[in-house]
């Protein structure tokens, strides 16, 4: 897929835009007053491979969490700001990657200016998150609603009060909760400008629904060459956020990795292949290899189906068949057929 080319910006050592790769974010949910917990997830996170990490800053006692966290793991930290510009400016102090702040919410023009001088020493990148809550009245007004072309327009004015003192190292983003409004305003903010995009569903759901919501925006975005950055939006453990992300960078071939294909089971299946497709899919999760792995029900049809993976296993009646690109390599018994799966795996 051809993706849109936009500004390169530096998180902490991590690339967004200029065709980088698709970075994965997440953001800490334990109180910010538990610095020890935030320190926890927080390299949780980093091992599930979390590559650019939000942390919330209500107030000016939660900026140790900046140090606390960053003494702990390498990975890149965002602090959220919302309203108080101090807080901006003593996150940058305390070595902050990347701020997230909406430039119309901190007051004054002095205030606006202030935080941008302060990141532009340091480096320090400016994320404006726009959503369906966040809009002005002025601009809900004139577009009836959080509309697409709404949430675009806040997002760019945002941009502009930045722009006035020469800060371009922005990133945005134009979040809903309603996956069509948020396909169609990041369409729009990359049709109008260069800035990277970072892509979200806020306020998704819970898991079940989260993973479709998401998987629909992002991927569909993605899959037209727009976004630079993702999180998934989950209400569960943000662990689980990571692993979203992953299957859908996977899924469109935007990042390495094990591809899993199995059949959905039909009236010939003669083994629990649910069973065996979750072992599978569980053995595999660390797995880098780029590779496609099959796991199909039947062992007539089950090697021709899937005659494009590197690797499969089809079984029944007692017999599990191995097959690389549909050619049958061996005959195992049933309940050796994942190990020796496993096996294959590994002198790959």
């Amino acid at each position: 897929m051809n993706r849109k080319l936009t500004r390169k910006l530096n998180v902490g050592g991590v690339a967004i835009g200029g065709g980088s790769p698709i970075s994965i974010q997440s953001m800490l949910n334990v109180p910010a007053a538990d610095v020890v917990g935030n320190v926890r997830q927080a390299r949780e996170l980093e091992t599930a491979g979390c590559e650019i990490l939000r942390v919330a800053i209500p107030n000016r006692q939660s900026v140790r969490l900046i140090p606390a966290i960053k003494e702990a793991t390498t990975i890149p930290l965002v602090a959220d700001i919302h309203f108080d510009y101090r807080l901006a400016l003593d996150s940058v102090a305390a070595g902050i990657d990347k701020i997230r702040i909406n430039p119309g919410n901190i007051g004054s023009d002095d205030r606006v200016k202030a935080v941008a001088d302060a990141c532009r020493l340091h480096g320090v990148p400016i994320r404006i998150g726009v959503n369906s809550g966040s809009l002005e009245k002025e601009i809900l007004a004139k577009h009836g609603g959080p509309t697409a072309e709404a949430l675009c327009e806040s997002a760019m004015y945002h941009a502009s009060l930045l722009e006035k003192y020469d800060f371009n190292d922005i990133v945005l983003s134009m979040k809903s909760s309603r996956v069509d409004a948020m396909i169609e305003a990041y369409e729009l903010a990359s049709q109008v400008c260069d800035y990277p995009l970072h892509l979200g569903v806020t306020e998704a759901g819970t898991e079940r629904m989260g993973l479709i919501k998401s998987a629909i925006g992002i991927g569909s975005l993605l899959q037209r060459g727009v976004g630079d950055t993702i999180r998934v939006s989950l209400t569960a453990d943000p662990v689980r956020e990571i692993a979203a992300a992953m299957d859908i960078l996977r899924a469109l071939n935007l990042r390495s990795g094990v591809q899993m294909v199995s059949c959905p089971t039909c009236g010939r299946t003669n083994i629990d292949l649910i069973a065996i497709a979750d072992e599978v899919e569980r053995r595999l999760a660390c797995c880098k290899k780029p590779i496609t792995v099959a796991v199909m029900g039947c062992a007539v049809n089950g090697p021709g189906e899937a005659r494009e993976a590197d690797i499969g296993i089809a079984g029944g009646n007692g017999v599990g068949l191995i097959f690389r690109k549909g050619e049958i390599v061996r005959r195992v018994p049933e309940d050796r057929l994942v190990d020796s799966l496993m096996e294959e795996i590994e002198s790959l």
